[in-house]
């Protein structure tokens, strides 16, 4: 990100204050003393305000950071105030990041979620400098505060588009578009195509650790699961027969063992339909022999508690709707967005953007695809076992990339 670090330590922002009626920050003229009133409404939180303090003279950069701080501990009206600050100090050029519509869309956001309504002169400030932002915004205050679930599906329309992959509005889309229109999505074509192999492919790059090479063990000797093993070296001679050089060095280009395997996974169920299941998961022995051998339509997901699907074990027929979607979007990211955040470039955040595309087109025409199922994270507990793995612990997680 090209992040503008400058900064306004006398700045007088009284011209961008929106004055409102759920806060004073709204009032307060002069930049000194809404940081002594900033300072004190998250002094009692220690992460956030011993990021807050360490900067002598407050930039943009250092109020976003500190409202992602308080966003991702849930203080979220406290967030909703930085993140109004973190916007007032942008220079608003359009090159300069975070965006500037993204701060007041996130600013929003967080009062939606704290309780609060929204700021009308606030939404025609965010209209000015993206129109999708504010049709998504008013698209969530009809679903949360309202309960008007066509309605809110119908003012968000396809803003998602204007987001990366991954973002937080494909989880919502997804969890409202799922509570409207259900769980099963498309038309009940149940031709022998359309179902899912019994089959299972699992990955690890090169010398699994003794865990690992343990549920390898437990998987292969599943008597009636078929289960295939790929390794660094097979996966990109595979990808090179299948799809050619491009894909075989994108995944030899990826930043971490996760990516690549979140690039051959796409690729693999694609191509040939079944199940995936990540090397750090074991199928529960009791569970899984009824689930998936009776499973009868073309796609199986499932959604965390947050509304995100996950990546780590589903099913799918061959050339499906939901992966031919996740295809695009990942040879997308990996061309436009090469340093985007794993689980948004290539990770859940695909499956996330391809369901919020299929949804919003079942919504004004036929879903003509066979159809998907979409479950939630206790029937995924109730299927898959998390076990130990010491590698993580001494090995750089993906999320540090």
């Amino acid at each position: 990100m090209n992040m503008s670090d400058k900064e306004y330590p006398n700045r007088d922002i009284s011209n961008s204050v929106v004055i409102s009626d759920h806060t004073d920050i709204g009032k307060i003229n002069s930049l000194d003393e809404r940081v002594k009133y900033i300072a004190e409404m998250i002094s009692k939180f220690p992460r956030a305000y011993q990021r807050f303090e360490a900067s002598d003279n407050i930039s943009m950069n250092d109020a976003f950071e500190v409202a992602n701080i308080l966003h991702t501990d849930r203080h979220v009206f406290e967030a909703s105030e930085l993140y109004r600050l973190a916007f007032d100090l942008h220079d608003k050029q359009p090159n300069h990041y975070p965006l500037a519509q993204s701060l007041l869309q996130v600013r929003l956001l967080c009062l939606l979620k704290s309780g609060h309504d929204l700021p009308e002169t606030e939404l025609i400030e965010l209209d000015k400098l993206c129109i999708p932002y504010g049709n998504y915004l008013r698209g969530v205050r009809a679903a949360w505060q309202k309960n008007s679930l066509e309605n809110a599906l119908n003012l968000i329309g396809n803003a998602f588009e204007e987001f990366h992959t991954g973002e937080e509005i494909d989880s919502i889309y997804l969890e409202l578009a799922m509570k409207h229109t259900g769980r099963t999505i498309g038309c009940e074509l149940n031709t022998p195509g359309n179902f899912i192999p019994y089959k299972m492919y699992m990955y690890w790059d090169k010398l699994p650790p003794q865990e690992i090479v343990d549920n390898f063990e437990y998987h292969k000797n599943l008597h009636d699961l078929p289960v295939k093993i790929f390794d660094r070296e097979e996966a990109a001679e595979w990808l090179y027969q299948k799809y050619g050089i491009e894909a075989r060095e994108l995944f030899l280009n990826a930043r971490h063992p996760a990516e690549a395997a979140d690039f051959l996974r796409v690729h693999i169920i694609n191509l040939l339909g079944g199940w995936w299941l990540d090397a750090d998961l074991k199928l529960k022995k009791d569970n899984y022999q009824e689930f998936m051998k009776n499973f009868d339509k073309s796609g199986c997901y499932f959604t965390t508690s947050n509304n995100v699907i996950h990546n780590d074990f589903f099913g799918s027929s061959s050339n499906s709707v939901v992966l031919n979607d996740c295809l695009l979007s990942l040879y997308r990211n990996n061309y436009l967005h090469k340093g985007l955040f794993i689980a948004y470039k290539t990770g859940p955040g695909i499956f996330n953007r391809a369901l919020s595309r299929i949804y919003h087109n079942a919504l004004s025409i036929d879903p003509n695809f066979p159809s998907i199922e979409i479950y939630n994270q206790n029937d995924f507990d109730n299927y898959i076992e998390e076990f130990d793995t010491p590698y993580k612990h001494n090995t750089p997680h993906w999320q540090s990339v």
